[in-house]
């Protein structure tokens, strides 16, 4: 059988430079494109939800563009999904950042201001503790590039964490997604592998399908 390239829809929903992330999935072997169309989307054989600056800025325009909903509805189908650095806070609840923003609540929780006792945003490379079991297991060890002054709370869907003033949530992982607080399109050599596994898990899920 032919190798084909997975093709991930990146959501385009107007925030930030969203081009590191699409080279970074391309150079890892993805089809990667931009995307607000909603139909793409839902056709594509994984999704990236990248996010950048502040919580309510991110879901505000989010949910304007109605892409919120493309987010949930590939979540709900079992698409594989990831999420990224702001992308994966609007996962909770909401942020102590935004009061009165809600978030996607797709796992428990509010996302939090980091401890007074560090320094505020953690912009930094900072080394990854993870689950047994989990995608991340084979990443355990590496440092990752960190730009954030807020992170998750602790949930049961959390498979690596960092240590900064105490455990940080550095990545979750429920059912088909993973969302990381880490930058993988900026750490380098470890963030492209991570991207890679990602990538060819979703390649490994099209060939059992089209079998």
């Amino acid at each position: 059988m032919k190798n084909v390239q997975p093709r991930v829809a990146i959501i385009n929903y107007g925030i930030g430079n969203l081009h590191s992330v699409h080279k970074a999935l391309q150079k890892v072997g993805a089809d990667a494109f931009l995307t607000s169309d909603s139909h793409a989307i839902a056709a594509a054989d994984a999704v990236v939800l990248p996010g950048v600056g502040a919580f309510g800025s991110c879901m505000n325009a989010l949910r304007s563009s109605g892409l919120d909903k493309d987010v949930l509805a590939s979540i709900d189908r079992g698409q594989p999904l990831l999420a990224i650095c702001v992308g994966m806070q609007m996962l909770y609840e909401g942020s102590q950042e935004s009061p009165g923003v809600t978030g996607l609540n797709v796992v428990p929780g509010q996302v939090t201001l980091l401890p007074e006792s560090v320094k505020r945003p953690q912009m930094q490379w900072n080394k990854l503790e993870a689950s047994a079991g989990s995608s991340l297991e084979q990443h355990a060890g590496e440092w990752m590039y960190f730009v954030h002054s807020y992170a998750g709370e602790q949930n049961e869907y959390v498979t690596a964490t960092v240590d900064y003033g105490g455990p940080v949530v550095a990545a979750l992982e429920k059912g088909s997604l993973v969302a990381t607080q880490f930058h993988p399109e900026k750490s380098s050599q470890a963030g492209l592998s991570f991207l890679k596994s990602f990538v060819a898990n979703v390649g490994q899920n099209m060939t059992r399908i089209n079998a």
